[in-house]
């Protein structure tokens, strides 16, 4: 097995630094700025915590419209699939249902994001849904469908096959061929939440679900294992686009539900950069937790730190610098 200096260099070589500039953004910011979308939608939740489901469309392609500078739809989406080759590839959705029902990425996004790439031209079969098991992707509100290219298929990871051990940093990591050979491109859609022990689960953090054993690399916070997975060339290169769902969160004792701690920003956060989308994210976590009268993660002891890692010379994923990053709100 290599050791973590040869991965990270290895890694490095084939980066391709999405925070010196985004390939999709709209308006002509600087090469030293990485742009992230955060849109909102204030009536997205009622008093009572009931999500209008009908309203997530229209959240969802102001996102997008804001993010590629298209005002149509179709165009926008045509636009993002170029990166992944256009029409007639597989286009993956990684969710996240580990949390449970409660605190998963949301069926009426999913099914939003699926729609839009059926009308740029993806046919159902080829949208493969997937999260690390059966009970995940159940608690995102989809139905298992593994070989029914009619329809959307949706694939849990322990029924697919996983490729041989590679190294990753001072770890190893197994990966879903789901991920290595059946998609060209990957559109990360992430539930926005504290983590008890990395400190937030967002955009990096959701690559877990696409390995055998996401245990092996929680250790010191998970501290450098996310930025060394996602340093890998098959997340960092596949894996390129970021619809995060932050419309309700848990913003203390997560990653499962938290019922009295959840809230709801009704918000998406969309970008290439994944360094940048989750140090926006981290902030939203920290202006809840100061408004409910609580520690910081930091004064909790439990700051994501594998951002920054994430960010450094060696890994070379984005950037955490607020100066560095453009964000536009709609």
């Amino acid at each position: 097995m290599r050791n973590r200096r040869e991965f990270l260099k290895d890694a490095a070589a084939g980066a391709v630094v999405l925070g010196a500039g985004t390939k999709l953004a709209a308006e002509g910011t600087t090469a030293a700025k990485s742009r992230v979308v955060v849109a909102k939608d204030a009536a997205l939740h009622d008093a009572n915590g009931v999500m209008d489901e009908k309203r997530v469309p229209a959240l969802l392609d102001r996102a997008i419209a804001a993010y590629t500078g298209q005002s149509k739809p179709l165009a926008a989406w045509k636009q993002i699939l170029a990166r992944g080759g256009g029409e007639g590839k597989v286009i993956g959705l990684k969710v996240n249902g580990l949390g449970s029902k409660g605190i998963a990425t949301h069926p009426a996004l999913v099914m939003a994001v699926a729609e839009r790439l059926q009308q740029a031209g993806i046919k159902p079969g080829n949208i493969i849904v997937f999260d690390m098991n059966t009970n995940f992707l159940q608690a995102c509100g989809l139905t298992i469908n593994s070989g029914d290219r009619s329809r959307m298929r949706v694939i849990p990871n322990d029924a697919a096959e996983f490729e041989a051990e590679v190294a990753c940093g001072s770890s190893k990591a197994h990966f879903t061929k789901t991920l290595t050979q059946d998609c060209a491109m990957v559109i990360n859609l992430p539930i926005l939440k504290d983590h008890s022990g990395a400190g937030l689960t967002f955009a990096m953090k959701n690559m877990y679900g696409v390995i055998k054993h996401p245990d092996l690399l929680h250790g010191n916070h998970c501290n450098p294992g996310v930025a060394d997975l996602n340093a890998l060339p098959v997340v960092r290169q596949k894996v390129n686009f970021i619809i995060g769902d932050a419309m309700s969160s848990v913003y203390d004792g997560g990653p499962g539900f938290r019922p009295e701690r959840l809230w709801y920003p009704n918000t998406l956060l969309v970008g290439e950069d994944r360094v940048a989308v989750d140090y926006l994210a981290w902030q939203m976590i920290e202006r809840k937790r100061k408004e409910a009268g609580m520690k910081s993660l930091e004064e909790a002891g439990r700051a994501p730190r594998y951002i920054a890692t994430a960010a450094d010379a060696a890994h070379k994923l984005g950037t955490c610098d607020p100066a560095r990053i453009s964000v536009k709100e709609v």
